[in-house]
């Protein structure tokens, strides 16, 4: 059996690392893993290829930033031409970015099926792009592979048959639990950081609705900065958001307030997220990272598709309406901590969904 996987972004790399091993374990799958370049920095793609310990990729398209319309295109144009000369049996999609939007439609068009693995997820707001990413991704796919029993039952609520969707649990936890003692072992972050376990807050910022907003963005710098008086916070920059703060002029002052660093791999990424006092991001795979750790979340968002971990206790939703909201939401979640209990499986999700797909073999069933 042949699969076409396809990732552009570092969320996804982790997502296929547990389930990309397997695959190319088995004996009787061959795995061809094409990388749309979508996050287009090359080191920093690199360097999680060879921390996750999966091959690079047999093809990378290249495709860098864009319009949503302009890299969508782009990706449909090399992926349907690798496609007809591939010819897989399955194509394998991973979340809800432009990347894999793109691999659902060109294998739609070329009547190949598809597998998505993260399905089901659901904001309930279409004005994000990655909502209209996830609905079209499951509504054209064969095979559904929900995280959650959330994710499952919303499938189930748009009529989609039970019979293509399989509650496996979360890759991501495959992940975290297996690249959790690497991490410890290897990285040497904190020490070069001159960072002290529980002693600092850790922030992420990249998503659209936030760096394309400037009052969100500008909220959000002077918001870390006034809690950077009391407590260090170290934000691993994005290169899309470096852009947008240098636009708005007030990268010079977040630098002199907080511990702005270089984005990190994987494994620095674990350390720096097992070791915060409270992380604040805007990112989906942050928030999960942040659970499997036990770290409490403040989420700078309006909403998100992660609802169990606001129903456990363990991230709350901090939109960026002013600085004053923004601070005492962190300020306030900081030591606080949730239900103990796991929404995403037992950290077995990887083999759940290789044993189904070979109980599919070779082409999809009707």
């Amino acid at each position: 059996m042949k699969i076409m996987t396809i990732v552009g972004a570092r969320p996804q790399f982790i997502k296929a690392s547990p389930l990309s091993k397997i695959l190319r374990e088995s004996g009787s799958i061959e795995e061809l893993l094409v990388h749309t370049g979508q996050h287009y920095d090359h080191e920093m793609s690199k360097i999680f290829f060879d921390e996750l310990g999966i091959p690079q990729p047999e093809v990378n398209l290249g495709v860098g930033s864009g319009s949503h319309a302009v890299q969508t295109a782009a990706m449909l144009c090399g992926l349907e031409e690798i496609m007809q000369k591939y010819l897989p049996n399955w194509v394998l999609i991973y979340g809800d970015t432009n990347s894999t939007l793109a691999g659902v439609l060109a294998a739609a068009k070329l009547n190949i099926p598809v597998a998505h693995v993260e399905s089901g997820l659901r904001s309930f707001n279409k004005r994000m792009p990655e909502e209209i990413n996830r609905i079209v991704a499951d509504s054209l796919s064969e095979l559904l592979f929900a995280p959650t029993e959330a994710a499952f039952i919303n499938l189930k609520n748009e009529g989609i048959s039970e019979e293509r969707i399989h509650f496996v649990g979360d890759v991501m936890y495959d992940a975290a639990i297996y690249y959790a003692k690497q991490a410890e072992q290897k990285s040497k972050i904190l020490q070069n950081l001159g960072l002290y376990s529980g002693k600092y807050i850790l922030a992420t910022i990249h998503r659209a609705e936030n760096t394309d907003n400037s009052m969100h963005l500008e909220t959000i710098v002077n918001s870390l900065c006034q809690i950077a008086l009391e407590y260090p916070v170290v934000l691993p920059l994005h290169p899309r958001t470096k852009v947008f703060l240098q636009k708005s002029g007030i990268l010079e002052k977040l630098e002199k307030s907080t511990k702005l660093i270089e984005p990190v791999g994987y494994l620095d990424m674990i350390k720096l997220e097992k070791n915060a006092m409270l992380i604040a991001t805007d990112s989906g795979g942050v928030q999960k990272e942040a659970f499997f750790y036990r770290i409490p979340c403040v989420t700078l968002r309006y909403e998100t598709e992660w609802l169990e971990l606001l129903e456990l206790g363990w991230n709350r939703l901090c939109p960026p309406l002013s600085v004053k909201s923004v601070v005492d939401g962190i300020i306030s979640a900081i030591g606080t901590k949730g239900d103990e209990s796991t929404p995403y499986g037992k950290g077995d999700a990887a083999q759940y969904i290789v044993r189904v797909l070979k109980s599919y073999g070779h082409s999809r069933k009707n």
